[in-house]
């Protein structure tokens, strides 16, 4: 049987990115319908305001301008993350933090990674990439004159998420003539053959469809309750499961950070967010080991003024994956699909991720689900996986020893195969990217050396040969030079923001 109709049930980001992308790929065919059901009685959670480089081509690919991004979410640019108190001490000058920047570490295209590990505890790692200087200095990416999803150095984005929710969802309506019902499913019936039959509303009426998406958040209506599908627990490798979020008004003339903010504190850390008119916050830790009232006390120490429970919004955290992603007609993304803590703005890319996936190898009818639904299980579990080592990474290469939080998170805590065999083989050579053969490993070689080696991870340094030594010498000498330049003929990030506004403002009049 032919799928004509599609439900795409729950809104948000996940929901309005799955009609997007489903949009660009069956735009073709005047038959497929696409309907997306949103509550009006479930809030949505708004706090996924970190993206990753990935974003740009998506939001271009879903045919959304970048000025349109920049002036209608409170957007800002994003470089990378800045974490501090990781450890119990640090090279930086100044502090104890590493970046994550977005750009590459390999100067000239050479990694000289053995070369910094020979000299290692002189200077940060995250040196090696011209995004840590135009961090540092709160500088844009773009120049004015940058083209539309382009800049000088690697970037993503801040942004509302409820704004942009808006956009997607206003573009998924406009372009791809998605249609939209206010509805709050109740639940779903089922054929005989274990196919999702019809959606029943609170309203008691009942539609049929041919094909579901479950992006009803953490109640994963469809996959979860109704299909059963169980939810595969990973608290055991990642111990945080609570958050508490708040938002800060910022001042019209504040300097704006090109980065996120992590900041770990005594059973956790906390995000810091910044947008062109307020800080999105959160405290994330592990409830075993942080009552309430001190990670609040953490919270408040953080932000500089005593908070207590009416300042914020407590989200527990529920950390793992369903154990089928596709199941008969139906799909889970966004929530519904799974979690991981916000570490590294896990929640987009991977939704993105599927939703792409699904996108360009969508059943054109029901019988052609079992040839599909198998391989995308497969690769969507991977990119679970491999996502979850990255986060944990973060935690378990620490030395920090300070709370038992931390020595259940170093000594304690379980690690997958695939994880324990990477940080043995990296003990005594360097990551490569053979190290990365899937395309669902969605944080590479790259990613892997700026924390690995911004926590100081101890691999075995090689002993070079003078030739080698004076080439890598050489080529990080110059990038030093470049980099440093190029941050200072950069605008500031503020600057650029307000510039950009200015602009846009004289247009109109």
């Amino acid at each position: 049987m032919k799928i004509k109709k599609i439900a795409i049930v729950g809104g948000g980001t996940a929901g309005w990115m799955a009609a997007n992308h489903l949009g660009v790929e069956l735009s073709g065919d005047s038959q497929i319908e696409i309907t997306l059901i949103e509550s009006p009685d479930v809030p949505v959670i708004g706090v996924g305001e970190g993206t990753v480089p990935r974003i740009r081509e998506t939001l271009h690919k879903f045919g959304i301008s970048e000025l349109d991004l920049l002036v209608s979410c409170d957007t800002t640019f994003k470089t990378g993350i800045k974490f501090s108190n990781w450890m119990t001490k640090s090279p930086e000058p100044g502090g104890n933090y590493y970046y994550h920047p977005f750009s590459s570490p390999y100067p000239e295209g050479y990694d000289i990674t053995d070369y910094w590990l020979d000299g290692k505890g002189k200077e940060g790692f995250s040196r090696l990439a011209d995004a840590y200087f135009v961090a540092e200095q709160n500088r844009s990416p773009k120049l004015m004159s940058s083209p539309p999803y382009r800049g000088v150095v690697d970037y993503a984005y801040h942004f509302n998420a409820g704004k942009f929710s808006e956009l997607i969802a206003s573009n998924a309506q406009k372009r791809f003539g998605v249609k939209y019902k206010s509805e709050t499913v109740r639940g779903a019936r089922t054929g005989e053959d274990g196919n999702l039959r019809s959606l029943i509303y609170a309203s008691g009426e009942e539609e049929q469809f041919d094909f579901y998406i479950d992006c009803s958040g953490f109640a994963s209506i469809l996959m979860g309750q109704e299909l059963q599908v169980p939810f595969v627990d990973k608290s055991a490798q990642i111990l945080t499961d609570t958050a508490l979020v708040l938002q800060e008004p910022t001042a019209e003339n504040d300097p704006i950070q090109p980065y996120t903010s992590a900041t770990a504190h005594k059973a956790g850390w906390i995000w810091d967010i910044p947008l062109t008119n307020r800080r999105g916050l959160g405290c994330v830790y592990s409830s075993a080991h942080l009552t309430e009232s001190d990670a609040l006390g953490e919270f408040s120490s953080y932000v500089g003024r005593t908070l207590d429970t009416a300042d914020v919004r407590k989200i527990p955290m529920k950390i793992g994956y369903r154990g089928e992603f596709w199941k008969k007609n139906c799909v889970a993304l966004g929530l519904a699909q799974g979690f991981v803590e916000p570490l590294e703005a896990t929640s987009i890319l991977v939704t993105d991720l599927s939703a792409n996936l699904l996108a360009k190898s969508f059943p054109r009818s029901l019988e052609d689900i079992p040839s599909l639904s198998g391989y995308y299980n497969k690769a969507v579990k991977y990119a679970w996986e491999r996502v979850i080592d990255f986060v944990q990474m973060h935690y378990c290469i620490s030395d920090r020893r300070d709370t038992e939080f931390w020595v259940d998170c170093t000594e304690n805590s379980k690690k997958s195969d695939e994880l324990a065999e990477r940080l043995s083989r990296w003990l005594v050579s360097t990551p490569k990217r053979s190290d990365f053969f899937s395309t669902f490993d969605l944080f590479g070689v790259e990613n892997y050396l700026f924390v690995l080696y911004g926590m100081q991870y101890p691999t075995k340094a090689i002993t070079l040969g003078e030739e080698e030594r004076r080439g890598a010498a050489d080529i990080y000498r110059e990038a030093l030079l470049r980099f440093e330049s190029l941050a200072g003929d950069l605008m500031s990030h503020r600057d650029w923001l307000t510039e950009l506004q200015c602009h846009l403002n004289r247009s109109r009049t």
